[in-house]
Formats: C-alpha cells, sequence, structure tokens
C-alpha cells in the first residue's frame, strides 16, 4: 500500500511521522525501495542499491536526529560509506570498497538517515552531465531524452522522480546547481569548509568542491546543513560557525536586499551566447525580487570570463592527474587501456603537462577573482544570474563526434600529448561544455555560497533554475531568501513526467 504522506512531506515531515509512531522507518525504507524500482529502469539514477544493510539499519534503533528513518542516497564520488562500492563513475576505480565511513556519512548517521543506495555519477565528477561509461547514463525525470545535468544527477534524477525528498550531492563547479537546475529542485553550495572532508582528505579539488544535498525544500536542505556543518580539525578551511541554526532562517524576513542582476557569463572559452529560455528565467527573478521589495539592479562583475574559464581547465585538469595518480598508487598499477574514458585521460594528460609555475599563477589568479567579488559584496548583498548557459542539453550533446572524436580516441589510447599543446585545442573541446555551464564555477572559485532556486519552467515544460550568490559564510541570507521565494512561487506542486506515484489510499497531512 502506497504511503501518502510520502509525496507531500518532505524529509522533516517524514521524520515527523517517525517521531509521532504514525510509521516506522522500515515502512518509509519499504516505499523509497518500491518507488526506486519503479522508475530507476527508466532514469538510471541508483548505480549500486543496498537494500539489505539498509533494512537492518532501519528495522534496529536509528539515531534521533532531525532525519530519522529518512531514506537517502549517497553520491558515488569520494564520500565513503564502510564496506560498500565507492566507483567514482570509473571503471578504473570500480571494485574499491572503503572500510570505514567518511566524516561526513558519519554525521549523516547521526542525524537518523538511512542510506539505501549509492547515484550515478560521471567519471570522476568531471562532467556537467552524469553519462558514465561504466553505468551509463542517467535520464532527466522531465524528458528522458536530455540530461538531469551532473555531476550530481543521479542524486537530482531520483529525487525529482520522488523516490527520496533529498538526496547527496558534491558541487566542484556546479554539481549541486546544474542537476538542481536540470531537475525543478532546490540545490544550495555551502561555503568553503562548512562540511567536511575528512577523514581522508583535508580538501577537495584544491577547495573547489564542497558537498550538501539537493532536496525538494528549502528547509531539508537547512536542516541538513545544520546537521553536517561543523569544525573538522584536520580540514585546510574553516568558515566560522552560524551564528543560529541554519533551519532558523526558513521563514525569517530576509530584510531589503541590495541584488545585483546578471547575465553576463562569468567562465567562457570564447563569447557564449545565453540561451533565451536562461535570460527569460532571469529576468523573470528579478521581476519577482523587485515585487518582494528588494533592489534590485543591473549590474556585471568585472572579471574576465576567457582568463577564468582557462585557468579553470588548467586547475580541473591538474586536480584530475592527481586523482588518477593517487588511484594507481593505490592500486599498484596505472590504468589500463579503455579504464578511463577518453576525456577523462585527455583531461589527466593536459594536467600533467602544466609547469608548477603555470599552476601556481593560476591559483593566485584565483586569489585575485575572489578578492575582487568580496569587495563586491561590500555593496550588494546578493548576485543573481541564470545557473546554465542553456535549458537541459540532451543526452550525448557533449560527446565529440566524427573527426574529432576519432582525433581524441588516438590521442588517449596513443599517449600522444604533444597534440595537446597545439593552441587552443584543448580549450577547442571544452568550449561547449562552458557554453552549458557558463555561471556556476565563480562560487567554486570563491568559495562563496550559492543556491539554485526553480522558480521558472519554459514553455516546453523544462525547470529552469535562477542562481543566487551571497557573500563568504553567509548561507543565513541565502535560507532566508530561498523561503520566501519558496513561499512566493511554490514549487512543490510540480511533477515530472516520470514520476514513482501509485494511487494514495491514506489522508494527506499538511506540509509544516
Amino acid at each position: 500500500m502506497a504511503i501518502a504522506e510520502y509525496d507531500q512531506l518532505d524529509g522533516l515531515g517524514l521524520a515527523a511521522l517517525v517521531r509521532a509512531r504514525q510509521i516506522s522507518p522500515a515502512e518509509l525504507l519499504d516505499e523509497a525501495i518500491t518507488r526506486l524500482d519503479r522508475v530507476n529502469p527508466r532514469i538510471n539514477a541508483v548505480v549500486t542499491p543496498l537494500y539489505d544493510d539498509a533494512r537492518k539499519a532501519a528495522a534496529g534503533t536509528l539515531p534521533a536526529g532531525p532525519f530519522e528513518g529518512v531514506p537517502f542516497l549517497l553520491k558515488d564520488l569520494v564520500t565513503a560509506l564502510g564496506g560498500a562500492p565507492l566507483s567514482f563513475g570509473s571503471r578504473f576505480v570500480s571494485g574499491y570498497r572503503p572500510e570505514t565511513d567518511s566524516t561526513l556519512v558519519e554525521r549523516y548517521r547521526k542525524a537518523g538517515l538511512v542510506f539505501f543506495g549509492k547515484t550515478n555519477t560521471p567519471e570522476f565528477g568531471l562532467m556537467p552531465c552524469t553519462e558514465p561509461a561504466l553505468f551509463g547514463p542517467t535520464l532527466n525525470p522531465w524528458d528522458c531524452e536530455l540530461t538531469p545535468g551532473g555531476s550530481s544527477g543521479g542524486s537530482a534524477a531520483a529525487v525529482a522522480a520522488g523516490v527520496v525528498p533529498v538526496a547527496h550531492g558534491s558541487d566542484g563547479g556546479g554539481s549541486l546547481r546544474i542537476p538542481a537546475s536540470c531537475c525543478g529542485l532546490f540545490g544550495l553550495k555551502p561555503t568553503r569548509g562548512r562540511t567536511p572532508v575528512g577523514p581522508e582528505y583535508s580538501e577537495l579539488w584544491g577547495g573547489l568542491a564542497v558537498d550538501h544535498v539537493v532536496s525538494r525544500s528549502v528547509r531539508d536542505s537547512a536542516a541538513m546543513l545544520d546537521a553536517t556543518a561543523g569544525h573538522e580539525t584536520t580540514s585546510r578551511f574553516h568558515v566560522s560557525p552560524a551564528s543560529r541554526p541554519f533551519a532558523d532562517e526558513v521563514g525569517a524576513p530576509p530584510g531589503r536586499l541590495r541584488i545585483a542582476l546578471t547575465a553576463r557569463p562569468h567562465l567562457a572559452m570564447s563569447d557564449t551566447k545565453v540561451h533565451p529560455d536562461c535570460l527569460a528565467a532571469n529576468d523573470d527573478a528579478g521581476k519577482l525580487l523587485a515585487d518582494l521589495g528588494h533592489d534590485v539592479e543591473q549590474v556585471d562583475l568585472d572579471i574576465d570570463a576567457q582568463k577564468l574559464g582557462r585557468d579553470f581547465l588548467l586547475l580541473v585538469s591538474v586536480q584530475i592527474a592527481a586523482a588518477i595518480a593517487e588511484v594507481s598508487r593505490i592500486r599498484q598499477r596505472g590504468p589500463r587501456r579503455g579504464e578511463l574514458e577518453v576525456d577523462t585521460a585527455l583531461m589527466a594528460m593536459y594536467g600533467r603537462q602544466q609547469s608548477a609555475v603555470r599552476f601556481a599563477q593560476a591559483q593566485e589568479h584565483f586569489n585575485a577573482v575572489a578578492r575582487k567579488v568580496t569587495r563586491f559584496f561590500e555593496t550588494y548583498d546578493v548576485l543573481v544570474s541564470p545557473v546554465l548557459g542553456q535549458p537541459p542539453i540532451a543526452i550525448g550533446a557533449l560527446q565529440p563526434r566524427g573527426p574529432e572524436a576519432l582525433a581524441r580516441r588516438v590521442v588517449a589510447a596513443t599517449g600522444l600529448g604533444g597534440v595537446l599543446r597545439i593552441p587552443g585545442l584543448m580549450f577547442a573541446s571544452v568550449r561547449p561544455i562552458f557554453r552549458f555551464v557558463p555561471f556556476t564555477p565563480l562560487a567554486n572559485v570563491t568559495g562563496q555560497p550559492s543556491m539554485s532556486v526553480p522558480l521558472y519552467w519554459s514553455e516546453a515544460g523544462l525547470p529552469i533554475g535562477t542562481m543566487f550568490t551571497t557573500r563568504y559564510g553567509d548561507e543565513a541570507t541565502l535560507f532566508r531568501l530561498a523561503a520566501q521565494l519558496e513561499a512566493a512561487r511554490p514549487w512543490r506542486h510540480r511533477r515530472p513526467g516520470v514520476y514513482a506515484t501509485e494511487t494514495a489510499t491514506r489522508p494527506v497531512p499538511s506540509f509544516s
């Protein structure tokens, strides 16, 4: 029998039912598994079911945390669940099983969550779509011919399709906000250092990446950040604790905010044209914010988007090369032919070609951009922009074809890395990616909190997110504003074409 409350309540609402003993964790888990089994063959969101362990956990004594008994999915990248497979979406890593939990998973456990699966991700989290050769593509529940985004695409697709109300993800260049935009969800990238990355790491991608969740409600995101944020002694980065719980910010008046509205890309390889649907969503958000009483002004950041694009490519390539070298050390061998995807192999090859001086110069450029953006937020409270340069793109749209695809395969297979030094060749290969994601990486460079809010749907019925970024350490402003927007322009009632419901047979309580 279907649980009617499951569709109407968020994670906190479901946990409230558990605490009131109106439903058991085992019943919630059975509902989540039933829903996953119903939709996963269509969207391929979860690649590693963990049903047996989940049933044991749900039948036992769970911590009395804010999400007690709520079924939960973990992204199959970096974050370790002891004893469970962790593949990084890669044939080269496949088969690895960490022995212990990461610090983040420990905090999720204390929150009362029940892990029952690992979600799909592109190899090493590299692409803004979720199409690993190891597991195949995840499809967007709004249109199965389109991407759900990446790299947290499996998690976002599962939440959008009604499998769970909230799921884990990470964001190193937009990987929470991109799929949140593509799937009509709320997705917040916290401040650098806000959530833990230990005990195996002190930073992720040189500080570009941070973990959190995608969710249907704002308050789930706030409560989850309360449950996971906090000082970690081994972290390279530290951020001042919030003055009060983030959950208390949801519903609190945001005040009259000074808002800068821009549609100028922050990162590019050439002149990037933003799609009319994304521009329309941005303009619509500006009007809504003005109607809500905020001061909205058209302002563009003074940033060299092409230079930032080149340096972002360089730093990510070096991080990928380092990650593959570390896996090779652990496995005591390098990747064999076919164990790395072509794009990953080429990025690593490009990363290995960079000098220490060039790497240091790129890092200092990032620092200079961060200083400039920090000064910008002395004048403005929030920067509003599109999340993406295009609506959700087709599955496979970022894959090269024809002679280009052949040339890339040859270079990757033969190790002719010198070809990548031809001026503009590597930049040309990533230009389509930057056309899709010309806005999100800036907040990863600066470390600032940034969120995608689902305020707009195109005439084609596709969600188009709007991005809100604020000063370092100030998630509180974003949660207050997000809750105001959620009340003014609700999105919870919207359902994609692929959704895991059956006819409800029980009365539906209010969403509170």
